[in-house]
Order: C-alpha cells, then sequence, then structure tokens
C-alpha cells in the first residue's frame, strides 16, 4: 500500500515547535519530514524530491530560511515554500519577493498552519474526480 498523503518539509530549530507543528500536519493528513536547521532540510530535500512543500522558520542556525529556499529552488524550482517568524518585520529578499511567498508569524495558531499548508499544496493539484 503505497502513501499518497502530500509530502512537507518542516525546518524548524525550536525542538517543541518542530514537534507539535509535526504532530499536527501528520493529523491533518500530511506526511512530513523534519529538520532542525537549514543544512539538514536541504540534505532531506535533495534526497526526497516528491515533497510538495517547505515550511521553514526564517532565523535558523548554520543556513537560514531564506538560503535554504534559495537552495532549494535551485534543487527544486517549482518548490512551493511558507516561511514562519517570530519577527515583526521581516522583508523578503528581492530574489524571493518575485515568488508571493506567504509569511506566518508567531505565534500561530496550529490550525491555521495546517489550512494554509493544505491550501498552498492544493494550488496546482487537479480537481478530485
Amino acid at each position: 500500500m503505497s502513501d499518497i498523503r502530500p509530502q512537507i518539509l518542516l525546518a524548524e530549530d525550536e525542538a517543541m515547535l518542530r514537534l507539535i507543528a509535526v504532530e499536527v500536519l501528520e493529523d491533518a493528513g500530511f506526511a512530513v519530514f523534519e529538520a532542525s536547521d537549514g543544512v539538514e532540510a536541504l540534505m532531506l530535500l535533495k534526497a526526497n524530491p516528491q515533497i510538495a512543500l517547505l515550511i521553514s522558520d526564517i532565523k535558523m542556525p548554520r543556513l537560514d530560511g531564506y538560503g535554504l529556499i534559495e537552495a532549494g529552488l535551485a534543487v527544486k524550482p517549482g518548490l512551493k515554500v511558507l516561511l514562519m517568524t517570530g519577527y515583526a518585520d521581516v522583508p523578503l529578499p528581492l530574489p524571493l519577493k518575485a515568488r508571493d511567498i506567504q509569511i506566518l508569524h508567531k505565534p500561530f495558531m496550529l490550525d491555521e498552519l495546517c489550512a494554509i499548508a493544505a491550501s498552498i499544496v492544493a494550488e496546482d493539484r487537479p480537481p478530485s474526480q
């Protein structure tokens, strides 16, 4: 039996938030890969080309969310992205502005995270039936 759930990569350095977000996203029907920093996330993205959505914190050790997105888009040009941040004003770097990337500000409701993820993943999917 194959797993046809949409696959998400969650990159978050805050362990408790990562743990809870993974659990909630899995409960919402996603298969979730998790990474504690951008370098680990990039390795997972390269090894798992079926990942439909990258959800990333902006401020992380080793490779921040912006660097991860740029590297991820080089690996997978059609990659969909959702950024998370606890900072009030975080302007996107110019190369990323054209991609219309959503930013979810912390603290957020976990059901909001699931709803946004589902909406982004569904954008290019063919309709059912």
